[in-house]
C-alpha cells in the first residue's frame, strides 16, 4: 500500500463542492497561462524525496543548524492530516520548490504546540502550511506565488476558515504583504517547538474574504490568485472535512529518529 493513500472520511461539504465547482466553472472564462513548472501532491517516496530535497536546500541557507534536522523525510509528511505539494521543472523534472499542508481536522496544528491559539481560531477548519521552500533562480518568485495559489486551492476544496503561518524575521513581511494579520498582535515572535525553537511570528488569513481584500486592496497578485487559470496546478481531489474539530490538546514532536523509522518504512 503507498504512503500517500487517500484518507477515508466522511462526505465533503456543500460549502466545499460548490467551491470547487464554481473554480472550475470561473477557469472556462479566464485567461490560461502555462506555466514552466508543474505544482502537484506528492504520492510517492521519490516524490517526497524530490520535495526534501527542495526544502533542506531553503533551509540550509538561511536557518543552517535547523536544516541538519531536515535532511530525510520527517514523520509528519506521512500524516493523515497532511499533504505535501512539490514544484517541478518541465524541462528537466528537477524540484524547484515544495510546501506541506496540514489540517486541524484529526488533531491540533503545529503551531498549537508552543501557544494556544485566540477565541476567534477556536474550533474553526484550519491550515498550516510549513517547510516551505524554493529554488533560488530567476523563477523562484513565480514557483512560490503557484504554491500560495495551491495552498488557496486547497482551502476552499476542504472548506477551511484561515490559514494559519508562522514566519521568522524577516520572511514575515511576505505574509505581511499577502495580506496576513498578526494572531497576537501585542506580542513579539513565539519560539515554536515544530520549527526548531525558532522565535516566529504567528499571523493568520481569513479564506473567505481572500479576493475580496485582494480586490479592495488592488494587490499585485489579484490577476494571478483570480483571474487566470493555471492548468499546471494541480493539487488532486479534495479531501472532505470531518464535521467535528479536535478540541485543543498538546501534543508531542515526533524525533528525527521517528522521521527515519517512517522514512524507512
Amino acid at each position: 500500500m503507498s504512503l500517500f493513500d487517500p484518507v477515508a472520511t466522511t462526505p465533503a461539504s456543500a460549502a466545499a463542492r460548490t467551491a470547487r465547482k464554481e473554480r472550475e466553472a470561473r477557469a472556462g472564462g479566464r485567461s490560461v497561462e502555462r506555466l514552466p513548472f508543474t505544482i502537484r501532491r506528492v504520492e510517492t517516496e521519490s516524490d517526497l524525496l524530490k520535495a526534501v530535497h527542495i526544502r533542506h536546500a531553503a533551509y540550509a541557507r538561511h536557518v543552517p543548524e535547523f536544516a541538519r534536522t531536515l535532511a530525510q523525510p520527517e514523520a509528519a509528511d506521512y500524516e493523515m492530516d497532511t499533504i505535501v505539494l512539490l514544484a517541478e521543472s518541465k524541462l528537466d523534472g528537477s524540484p524547484l520548490g515544495s510546501t506541506r499542508i496540514r489540517t486541524n481536522f484529526f488533531r491540533p496544528l503545529g503551531v498549537e504546540e508552543s501557544i494556544e491559539l485566540p477565541d476567534w481560531l477556536q474550533g474553526r477548519r484550519l491550515v498550516e502550511a510549513t517547510r516551505l521552500g524554493i529554488d533560488e533562480g530567476r523563477v523562484g518568485r513565480m514557483v512560490k506565488a503557484a504554491l500560495i495559489k495551491a495552498c488557496f486551492m486547497y482551502c476552499e476544496d476542504n472548506a477551511i476558515d484561515y490559514s494559519v503561518a508562522t514566519g521568522r524575521p524577516p520572511v514575515d513581511r511576505q505574509y505581511e504583504q499577502m495580506l496576513f494579520t498578526d494572531v497576537f498582535p501585542d506580542q513579539g515572535p513565539v519560539p515554536l517547538r515544530h520549527v526548531g525553537n525558532i522565535p516566529h511570528r504567528v499571523m493568520a488569513f481569513e479564506i473567505a474574504t481572500f479576493e475580496q481584500r485582494y480586490t479592495e486592496a488592488r494587490h499585485p497578485l489579484l490577476n494571478f490568485f483570480f483571474n487566470t487559470h493555471h492548468p499546471d496546478i494541480d493539487i488532486g481531489p479534495a479531501v472532505p472535512p470531518p464535521a467535528l474539530v479536535l478540541p485543543r490538546t498538546k501534543i508531542e514532536h515526533p524525533s528525527p529518529l521517528l522521521a527515519r523509522e517512517f522514512a524507512a518504512a
